[in-house]
């Protein structure tokens, strides 16, 4: 796939001296959904607004499209459109007025057909001759997006979308992404809410402490580092783990009555087979079993806890 963002050995260090981001390479490719993850103060939002064009940087280069940022700003920033995390609107203007004003900063006509259809899109055609100041919270994330999609961009880069706003504005933006991603739109966003990531992302990209730990397919990830859990649902309660079963590192419950075991699931044996017989053996009845898998949050969690 061409790759539509490079970025090679980018620094960036305050005036205070705190490194936001270290030596970060990063290569993002064309038509794809990238989630980047990472704790508060990861560098998230830095490597964002630097990749826009909004924040300045020490070392290193950003081609976007082919253009470098820094020599070609204007066509590298025509291919993007940013929803930050912040809502800025005009409060007295009208939600058509301020999406059209967005459209002609980059120099486009009106196409009143072009900004009907993101209207449309968005839920917001009924709210299309309101004051920004008379629309919900959720409303006025939607105009935001609207503002970002107004000039046909190639790149959208979403900033914690979803930070506060309703669960039907949130499946709006999961179609929408979807829609987009099927017209060649390279989408970048960052989420406390892993379950987005998990949803729709293809590829992963975690961040920490201002350095990239690693960027990899969403699916490839969950198979590599996701474990599955065997929950033992027991006849009987028991007190304790049996002295001869404590190898596979079993977990009882409060209430005696469920045991869990973990294991990798890309591991050539699993013990399944091995544990169901030595269960038997200590003469512990099953009731019941079912297996639960790792999710991207329980993946994040770890990586984040370890480093």
């Amino acid at each position: 796939m061409k790759t539509i963002i490079s970025v090679s050995n980018l620094l960036k260090v305050y005036k205070n001296g705190t490194t936001a981001l270290q030596s970060i390479n990063l290569e993002i490719t064309e038509g794809q959904i990238f989630a980047l993850l990472g704790p508060n103060g990861a560098g998230k939002t830095t490597l964002i607004s630097i990749i826009c064009g909004l924040l300045s940087y020490d070392k290193g280069s950003i081609a976007v499209g082919g253009y470098d940022i820094s020599e070609n700003y204007r066509e590298a920033r025509k291919l993007i459109g940013l929803v930050p995390q912040e809502i800025m609107l005009e409060p007295f203007e009208t939600v058509y007025d301020t999406v059209r004003f967005s459209r002609g900063l980059f120099g486009l006509p009106e196409e009143k057909h072009a900004l009907d259809k993101i209207l449309r899109q968005l839920s917001l055609w009924d709210k299309r001759d309101q004051n920004i100041k008379d629309l919900s919270g959720g409303m006025k994330r939607r105009v935001m997006i609207a503002k970002a999609l107004s000039h046909d961009p190639k790149i959208l880069f979403l900033d914690e979308p979803s930070a506060g706003v309703d669960v039907e504005l949130r499946r709006d933006m999961w179609r929408l992404i979807q829609l987009l991603k099927k017209s060649g739109v390279t989408i970048i966003l960052t989420t406390h809410y892993i379950e987005e990531a998990e949803m729709i992302a293809d590829k992963v990209v975690l961040i920490d402490k201002g350095a990239i730990m690693f960027v990899e397919e969403k699916s490839k990830l969950m198979k590599r580092m996701g474990k599955k859990e065997l929950n033992i649902r027991l006849r009987q309660p028991i007190r304790k783990i049996p002295a001869k079963l404590s190898k596979y590192k079993l977990n009882i419950s409060e209430d005696g009555l469920n045991v869990t075991y973990r294991y990798d699931t890309e591991a050539s044996r699993t013990g399944i087979t091995r544990l169901m017989n030595d269960l038997s053996q200590a003469g512990i009845i099953l009731r019941d079993l079912e297996t639960a898998q790792d999710s991207l949050e329980d993946i994040f969690v770890d990586l984040i806890g370890s480093r």
